[in-house]
């Protein structure tokens, strides 16, 4: 996963990242080398929070830019 090369490329501190997140900054740690798997709700907002896609974070492509939203996503309910 790309999440420490990002955080820092964004000159981000593990601690701000936690703070964004609602979690502790140890459990962020985690996520970053490994130790504990990425939820998907916090990989999306992260994604999110980057302009990014989450393939990208994962390490899937090296296209940092992120896809076209889903109509779904982004029509009104009817």
């Amino acid at each position: 996963m790309r999440l420490r090369d990002i955080r820092e490329d964004n000159d981000l501190t593990q601690k701000a990242l936690a703070d964004y997140l609602h979690i502790r900054q140890n459990t962020y740690s985690q996520y970053e080398n490994a130790q504990r798997q990425l939820p998907v709700d916090v990989l999306i907002r992260l994604a999110a929070f980057y302009h990014t896609s989450t393939d990208y974070l994962l390490g899937l492509t090296d296209e940092p830019t992120p896809y076209p939203l889903s109509k779904r996503k982004t029509e009104p309910p009817a």
